[in-house]
């Protein structure tokens, strides 16, 4: 059985499958530091992701296996208290059921300027452990790793193919509805902060900012359709002022590193059994900002869906 897409999502399923029995063999383009899922701030939350109840589903079983990871810190994954700030009387908080100490924010946890938020305790995942931990998961379950970018289905062996390549699935399964969402993240040098703070509503833009002890990664943007990848200074100038305007103790604090990502956009995510030339594909991509999110949920449906097969060659 062969996996197409080495980020956070193709080696869940990887992962998954052999847990299951399956022999795998993961294909990836990037190496694993150099991928979309390597970006992101990795804090869970459904960004960017439909249809709800099925997100909602994915993101509850994500929620509890991050929640018993963070036990062990070789894998990078903390549970951190935080604040998401909300500007209306009546804000959607469809994504809280399962999170844990959810309550309105006090007036100390809520940031300057700030009118109102929440409060709640979620996994946070520091990609860079994170990510390695997984690949060493992989290996140690078995999974075979092939590297070199795959542009046609018929380039890869298997009984059965798993397509969790991000925005690449798009042009293997000629779906149109894929666009990049383009985000722009700072990472800053920690200085201790006791939580995450996020402001979706920010009328300057999308701001975050996400303490992993070692960090603080700050952003963002969500550009729909920009497809570059590098650092543009002015952005960046641009989320260190919303974020050191949410967090003050930011200010002065030094640049580690910087990055671009582009979010695999879909109006809805695509989790389904296909035929392709006669033999099974499942797709399992468009998660857009929510990789590390419905990870773990998805890559369960995807074992479901080829669970009457057993276990396949390489």
């Amino acid at each position: 059985m062969a996996v197409v897409g080495g980020g956070v999502v193709g080696l869940t399923c990887a992962l998954e499958l052999a847990r299951a029995g399956h022999r795998v063999r993961v294909h990836t383009a990037d190496p694993i530091a150099a991928t979309t899922s390597a970006v992101a701030a990795a804090i869970w939350f459904p960004y960017r992701a439909a249809p709800a109840d099925a997100v909602l589903r994915w993101g509850a079983t994500s929620l509890g296996v991050l929640t018993r990871l963070a036990a062990d810190p070789a894998t990078g994954v903390t549970l951190r208290p935080g604040t998401f700030v909300h500007r209306t009387p009546e804000p959607d908080l469809w994504w809280t059921p399962g999170v844990a100490d959810v309550r309105p924010a006090t007036t100390q946890e809520l940031p300057p300027g700030a009118p109102a938020g929440t409060h709640c305790t979620l996994p946070v995942v520091d990609t860079g452990r994170y990510l390695p931990w997984l690949v060493g998961a992989c290996a140690s379950a078995g999974v075979q790793t092939v590297p070199g970018r795959v542009t046609a289905l018929d380039e890869v062996a298997g009984d059965v193919v798993v397509v969790a390549a991000g925005l690449a699935a798009g042009h293997l399964l000629d779906d149109d509805f894929c666009v990049p969402v383009q985000g722009q993240v700072v990472r800053l040098a920690d200085p201790g902060l006791g939580g995450w703070v996020l402001d979706d509503d920010d009328p300057a833009g999308l701001t975050y900012v996400v303490p992993r002890g070692r960090d603080v990664v700050c952003g963002g943007t969500a550009v729909e359709g920009a497809t570059g990848t590098e650092p543009d200074p002015a952005v960046e100038a641009a989320i260190l002022a919303r974020a050191c305007a949410l967090v003050p103790e930011l200010r002065g604090q030094p640049v580690l590193s910087r990055a671009v990502g582009l979010r695999p956009g879909r109006p809805t995510v695509r989790l389904e059994r296909l035929d392709v030339g006669g033999r099974p594909v499942v797709a399992c991509y468009g998660h857009g900002g929510a990789g590390v999110t419905l990870s773990w949920g998805c890559a369960a449906d995807v074992v479901g869906l080829v669970r009457w097969r057993t276990p396949s060659s390489p």
